[in-house]
């Protein structure tokens, strides 16, 4: 008897990191200007929820679950009059008024904030269950979209 729940408890001390981390992780990845550009996240569920409307002006969201969201870029990037150096970082967004987010670029090393993005929010016609993160890229342009729920967050930007 005493054998078999030191098995069992093993068995539950292999197991416990596989189920750790829930959400499965998703990476985007674009070119622009010719160089990489990619963002690894994880994917939580909606279940029901309305997260983002949820969400506090003010607070930031770490846009995933589990391990930060990640950026990794070999371009250097402007959304807009926004510069963002080549290199890796950690993406959140910030909820800033009820309809506007802005996207939180920080340094991977000490979180320091680079930059912050305005995003231009819109509806999608679908609710999407489970968030998505997109990167497009054509020749030296390219757009981000956050999608989660009815929700569209984008933001477009360049390369060189």
């Amino acid at each position: 008897m005493l054998k078999r729940i030191a098995l069992a408890a093993l068995a539950v001390a292999v197991a416990a990191p596989l189920f750790a981390q829930a959400n499965p992780r998703g990476e985007a990845k674009a070119m622009v200007a010719g160089k990489a550009v990619s963002i690894d996240y994880g994917r939580p569920s909606l279940k029901g929820r309305d997260m983002l409307g949820q969400a506090q002006v003010g607070q930031a969201w770490r846009m995933g679950a589990d391990a930060a969201t990640s950026l990794k870029t070999d371009a250097d990037l402007s959304f807009g009059a926004v510069a963002v150096p080549k290199g890796e970082y950690i993406l959140t967004a910030t909820k800033v008024a009820a309809d506007k987010w802005h996207l939180n670029v920080l340094a991977k090393a000490d979180r320091a904030k680079v930059a912050d993005v305005p995003l231009a929010p819109g509806k999608l016609g679908a609710s999407v269950e489970v968030f998505t993160i997109a990167l497009k890229g054509e020749k030296d342009k390219g757009e981000l979209e956050l999608h989660w729920g009815t929700t569209a967050l984008k933001a477009g930007f360049t390369g060189k």
